[in-house]
């Protein structure tokens, strides 16, 4: 009996990491890493108990409670989803699994915790998670919305800039970001179309279809790269290879989904870049 029982344990734990998606975990925690670098005025203000904090909470935290809510009030329609049954996971309800996502969302108080000129943000952050799959709102099935709303994937860097800095970061680099967050999102949004149009969903991706998503993504794409061109030319240099690989997708006729797993690689290297640009101005090498 108590084997059986740890054995459901360490089950329920594995469906809570896969759950959590750790091939994005960087989506929440790199922002928040690229805004403590950025905001830093000095070397000594980057390892703070503030900054750990900031960091494994958008790590895994962050992660568990926004992938547990969408997968809750997904759990219908992933039903129809392939990608579910491969590299992520379909909904499993359980007291730990319930247990953890509650505490991860208790545990985004801490960010009360910050100074008060960032609590804008972390309530966006928040409300964002919660309602892009949540009703009453449910961004995720509104067509355009669902694009826009994915700026929540901006916020960890604005809350650790800010936080560190004690203003917020250049309006350019916000809405550059921003639009870079719409364009990632829809374009993870085109494996799904047919599971979703299934699944009676609507999304950008299900509106536009997959040619003219690639298009909107690859617009999106080369506008956030001129917005980023205004706070620094290196950005918008970086930032243009998301348009030149949608080029390159189409030009190949290379499968969306198998090539939607390229880019956490692909984000991660652009965002080691960019840090490692920080760093060095930062420590004046």
């Amino acid at each position: 009996m108590q084997l059986k029982r740890w054995k459901r344990i360490l089950n329920e734990l594995r469906y809570i990491l896969k759950m959590s998606r750790p091939r994005f975990w960087l989506y929440l925690a790199g922002p928040a890493l690229v805004g403590m670098v950025f905001g830093a005025s000095n070397p000594s203000e980057l390892l703070t108990p503030l900054n750990l904090f900031l960091f494994l909470y958008f790590l895994i935290p962050a992660n568990i409670m926004l992938y547990g809510i969408n997968d809750y009030f997904d759990r219908d329609v992933d039903e129809e989803n392939p990608k579910k049954d491969e590299k992520e996971a379909k909904w499993q309800p359980g007291k730990l699994t319930d247990g953890t996502v509650l505490a991860s969302a208790v545990l985004s108080l801490g960010l009360l915790v910050l100074p008060q000129i960032t609590w804008i943000w972390s309530a966006a952050f928040l409300f964002l998670s919660l309602e892009y799959s949540a009703p009453p709102l449910r961004f995720k099935i509104r067509p355009f919305l669902d694009s826009i709303s994915n700026g929540l994937y901006l916020m960890p860097f604005v809350i650790s800039f800010t936080a560190v800095n004690g203003s917020i970061p250049p309006l350019s680099v916000i809405a550059g970001g921003w639009l870079w967050t719409m364009a990632m999102h829809t374009f993870s949004a085109i494996p799904d179309i047919e599971p979703d149009r299934k699944a009676g969903i609507d999304t950008t991706a299900t509106f536009l279809g997959r040619k003219r998503t690639l298009m909107y993504c690859s617009a999106v794409w080369m506008l956030s790269m001129i917005v980023f061109g205004f706070y620094s030319r290196l950005l918008a240099g970086l930032f243009a290879v998301y348009p030149v690989l949608i080029g390159a997708i189409v030009l190949m006729d290379i499968d969306v989904g198998r090539a939607y797993w390229w880019y956490p690689y692909i984000n991660a290297a652009v965002g080691m870049v960019i840090t490692l640009h920080g760093l060095r101005v930062l420590f004046g090498v």
